[in-house]
């Protein structure tokens, strides 16, 4: 009883410090996302490079929470492979929400502050549009079928406006993150896909396609996260509350280049199915990897 009373006090602080941080960092957010208004280059980058600042310091502040309150261990591999020069798209395996924390505790001040391609409607979310727009989140246009059928002209436009949304990170390095599975993982979702993986749902190659249709000249490398929770995969309450005590995470880092060199991918992805077969192919046998990778982890914690 009086161990559970410590872990609810535990999360309730927590909780109130993120919030209290969030609110600190994002005042200064949101009022510099005015000033990137102005429509100077140069001024723009400044502006950019400050908010990319708060965004990093809000994170920090954040890990300092974890460290204190919730005394997870994280093992990591790999964090000699990262830079925060590069340009970088990093993919992941998807359980909880708590994957989020642990990425950007993970590589908080080691690679770019990490940003998700966002639909374009979501610029108008009151607040956190302007914010996302604010902070470079790249904002994608993407139209339906029914719509090109209607509007032939329209092909190939949504790329082309991504392309030049996505040209100010020429200039400055970034880090696109994406959930290849496009949901948290969960033992009813895995049954209904009938998934051929054990711990992984089917990756979905499309989004992955996208941001390298949109900036494969510009990423320089792939980062392929593998996240593992030895104890069972936790909840928020369960991370801010200190019950989780290990996270393994595996980083495996590939150039790019490899990948359109290895004839993994082009730009034809789009309108070549033999290409979006090859490359389909290519990301479910990192997944099946990734599959074994965590299965030997498991093997790993049960053996200990």
């Amino acid at each position: 009883m009086f161990k559970t009373l410590g872990h609810t006090i535990l999360g309730t602080i927590s909780v109130i410090l993120y919030f209290v941080n969030t609110v600190f960092w994002s005042t200064p957010i949101f009022l510099m996302s005015f000033l990137k208004l102005i429509p100077v280059p140069a001024w723009r980058r400044f502006i950019t490079y400050l908010l990319d600042g708060c965004a990093t310091a809000w994170i920090s502040v954040n890990n300092i929470n974890q460290r204190v309150l919730g005394r997870t261990r994280l093992d990591v591999n790999g964090l000699n492979q990262l830079s925060r020069n590069d340009w970088y798209l990093v993919v992941a395996n998807h359980q909880s929400w708590v994957d989020i924390l642990v990425l950007q505790r993970v590589f908080n001040r080691r690679i770019p502050f990490l940003k998700f391609f966002l639909k374009q409607q979501l610029i108008w979310v009151p607040i956190l549009g302007l914010a996302w727009w604010a902070l470079d989140f790249p904002f994608m246009r993407r139209y339906t079928k029914s719509y090109l059928a209607k509007n032939p002209h329209m092909k190939g436009k949504d790329m082309e406006t991504t392309r030049r949304a996505c040209e100010k990170f020429k200039h400055k390095p970034v880090s696109i993150m994406n959930f290849v599975e496009g949901t948290r993982f969960t033992p009813k979702k895995h049954a209904q896909q009938q998934s051929p993986f054990t711990h992984l749902l089917k990756p979905r190659a499309g989004g992955v396609a996208f941001v390298l249709s949109a900036m494969g000249d510009q990423l320089h490398k792939l980062i392929d996260v593998t996240i593992n929770y030895p104890d069972g995969v936790p909840s928020y309450w369960d991370f801010v509350c200190g019950k989780v005590k290990n996270i393994e995470v595996d980083i495996q880092v590939e150039p790019i280049k490899a990948i359109m060199e290895g004839g993994f991918f082009s730009d034809t992805y789009f309108s070549d199915p033999e290409q979006r077969t090859r490359f389909q192919a290519w990301l479910n046998q990192r997944w099946s990897n990734k599959d074994n990778l965590l299965a030997s982890m498991d093997s790993t914690q049960k053996a200990l």
